[in-house]
């Protein structure tokens, strides 16, 4: 076994989960800045480019979260698990399984965009001129997709090795590459075309590409734990089965998540086209959280990963409830910041009165709930880790049927309005934070 893996099976849980997490915290922190600055630049194009990306937002965040939560997460806590047992070698075959799960997911997602995403666009109310630019917008993410995809399952084999610092580095990095790149291109600044939100669609897909590349470079290298080698190349059934047990119930979040988002848009826009431009903004706002917790969650599968790997089960638990601690006080603290003083941040995004005060009312109803969303996620990603989905899927079954299901009867059904919408996602946020603590509290980790 190598010095680095000894120091993190070892290592006192607490102060070697902080040190593992800041620097992701931090990089996801300032990579987290990259969606507000967008909707702020996009903002100077008026409502209806607001409206636009509010609808094209949560298709990127199925990409971002399905390739960083649930492939990433499965990829690192398969390397972790394989470190942790001593199985170097396996640890360094299943590199290639994870490059390989990255174009395939890359290509299924263009695959389905290309037969359905402008009719779901469509179907959640875009119209017009706000159809065709988050169709335009969406087409570039979809068919630039694979960068994306590469971006975070190979910086999810640097955090199985224990590496935290290079993808935080190089995420710092990508942020102030992606943010004047996107100015300029949605802008048309410094004699650039003015591409509208379309340029954010390339400035992601450019900042994706450099990002991947230079990753795969040092992958290459010698002097790591585990690299890219191709000594190492070839597939088999096994080491994709023990990347898809975790991943294949772990897509269940993120593509529960967004078909929430997606319902709740549809709501919304049935409200008009200032509710919808409100929403978005708040909606990112609760999405920015995802990263932010992914910042210590994937510090969290690295380390049970190890735990459980080493059975280690006490040390995984422990991590568990530390980690969830520190991401549920983390949200809960942004949550009610961001409710107490609406006018302080909201005004910088839109100065339309109607536009306002949907955001205004999302963030004051759903924002002391954001809590329960670090509590839960922490431990959905930290449950990777440990092999043992089972309730973390549950937990996001409740949370669909809470969010869509209520949502809709206390909007419609009793004549609640947005407001109701906003009612019923958070209390399925609550749920779902609480299903997955109780769930660990009763040993869903010793019987995975």
């Amino acid at each position: 076994m190598d010095d680095r893996t000894h120091h993190m099976l070892t290592s006192p849980a607490a102060p070697l989960l902080v040190r593992m997490a800041t620097p992701n915290a931090l990089a996801f922190a300032i990579q987290s800045s990259v969606s507000l600055a967008e909707v702020w630049i996009i903002g100077q194009l008026g409502t209806g480019a607001l409206a636009s990306i509010a609808l094209a937002f949560p298709l990127l965040m199925l990409i971002q979260t399905m390739s960083g939560g649930a492939a990433g997460g499965a990829v690192t806590s398969a390397i972790a698990r394989a470190l942790g047992a001593g199985d170097r070698e396996r640890a360094q075959q299943l590199i290639w399984h994870a490059l390989a799960l990255s174009a395939l997911g890359a290509a299924l997602f263009l695959v389905l965009f290309s037969l359905g995403g402008r009719s779901l666009i469509a179907f959640l109310g875009g119209r017009g001129e706000i159809l065709e630019q988050a169709v335009d917008y969406c087409t570039v993410i979809f068919w630039g997709g694979l960068f994306l995809w590469l971006v975070s399952v190979v910086g999810a084999v640097f955090r199985g090795m224990g590496d935290m610092k290079l993808p935080a580095v190089l995420m710092v990095a990508s942020a102030f590459l992606q943010v004047p790149l996107t100015a300029i291109l949605v802008l048309g600044l410094f004699g650039a075309p003015q591409l509208g939100i379309v340029g954010a669609a390339y400035s992601a897909v450019i900042s994706g590409f450099v990002v991947s590349v230079i990753m795969l470079v040092v992958l290459a290298r010698e002097g790591r734990v585990i690299r890219l080698d191709r000594k190492y190349l070839s597939f088999s059934k096994a080491l994709f089965r023990d990347i898809f047990k975790v991943a294949l119930p772990a897509s269940m979040s993120p593509i529960f998540t967004i078909f929430i988002i997606l319902s709740l848009t549809a709501m919304v826009a049935t409200f008009g086209e200032a509710a919808l431009a409100g929403y978005g903004i708040g909606s990112r706002i609760e999405f920015l959280l995802i990263p932010l917790v992914f910042g210590i969650g994937a510090a969290m599968t690295s380390l049970v990963g190890l735990s459980i790997g080493s059975g280690n089960v006490d040390r995984a638990e422990h991590i568990g409830w530390i980690g969830s601690a520190f991401a549920a006080g983390l949200t809960g603290v942004v949550g009610l910041v961001l409710a107490l003083f609406p006018s302080a941040w909201i005004y910088a995004f839109t100065k339309d009165q109607v536009t306002f005060e949907a955001a205004r009312s999302y963030i004051q109803i759903v924002g002391p709930f954001f809590a329960f969303q670090g509590l839960g996620l922490s431990l959905y990603f930290a449950s990777q880790g440990a092999g043992a989905m089972r309730w973390p899927v549950i937990a996001i079954f409740a949370r669909v049927l809470l969010a869509v299901g209520g949502g809709w009867l206390l909007a419609f059904g009793l004549g609640l309005g947005l407001k109701g919408v906003f009612i019923g996602a958070a209390a399925a946020m609550a749920t779902f934070g609480l299903i997955i603590a109780i769930s660990l509290k009763l040993g869903a980790w010793r019987r995975a």
